[in-house]
């Protein structure tokens, strides 16, 4: 993997995250701390899921 690859990579899941994030607050009422871990680990997991898809059904 490559610099630019390993960056492309990171900002792609970067950017997964952070729209799940966002997603998952909009939905959610009151948070509190625990609340805030599940969220941002499910998102996590979610960017990752997505991303492994992206790349399952791309012709690079």
């Amino acid at each position: 993997m490559t610099g630019r690859t390993a960056f492309v990579a990171t900002a792609e899941l970067l950017g997964w995250w952070a729209a799940l994030v966002l997603l998952w607050l909009v939905f959610i009422g009151t948070v509190d701390t625990l609340e805030r871990i599940v969220g941002a680990s499910a998102a996590a997991v979610g960017a990752l899921a997505a991303r492994a898809g992206r790349q399952a059904v791309s012709w690079r």
